[in-house]
């Protein structure tokens, strides 16, 4: 019996290592994505549980390490956002745009850029108004659940587009034509 030859997409036979292996299994996850990506994610998904515990410590009225948990959590994800997906963001996309933004690809990842942004300064600014003095009176919030619970649902929706991209980025045999 005749098998014919796997066809090997322009972007896997770019990525083969020199011993021959399968791009799809280099990735920490066994996807296409590079050791950084796939960290990326697993760290943004544990912040996202973070984000639910924090929610949670609330609940139960122990504030300052509510306080602690979502600050610890917003800035480690500013420093993600600055290192990480900028830059990938900057090589990867934002050459494209507008004129790719047709595709699923291009699509995506600026969605997702986009409300990620507006949720991370939504975070920092609660983070500020909230936590510090720093604002004057009149820029500081008082309505501190409203808030908190529309930037939590803001950031699992940011969070959902990311794997999305991850998932359109990395995993191409999920989008065969």
């Amino acid at each position: 019996m005749l098998v014919a030859p796997r066809k090997v997409p322009v972007w896997a036979s770019e990525t083969r290592s020199p011993r021959g292996d399968d791009p799809l299994n280099e990735g920490l996850l066994g996807t296409a994505a590079p050791f950084y990506a796939d960290m990326t994610l697993l760290i943004e998904a544990a912040m996202g549980v973070g984000l639910l515990i924090g929610a949670l410590l609330a609940r139960f009225g122990r504030f300052r390490q509510h306080a602690f948990c979502q600050s610890v959590i917003v800035l480690l994800n500013l420093a993600l956002i600055v290192f990480m997906m900028v830059p990938s963001f900057r090589a990867h996309v934002s050459p494209k745009i507008p004129l790719r933004l047709g595709k699923a690809y291009y699509a995506l990842a600026t969605a997702h850029a986009t409300l990620g942004s507006v949720s991370e300064i939504a975070g920092l600014y609660i983070l500020l108004a909230a936590g510090t003095s720093v604002l004057p009176q009149k820029f500081r919030i008082t309505k501190y659940k409203a808030w908190m619970r529309t930037v939590l649902v803001l950031w699992w929706l940011v969070l959902l587009l990311g794997l999305a991209t991850y998932a359109r980025w990395y995993v191409p045999h999920l989008f065969r034509n």
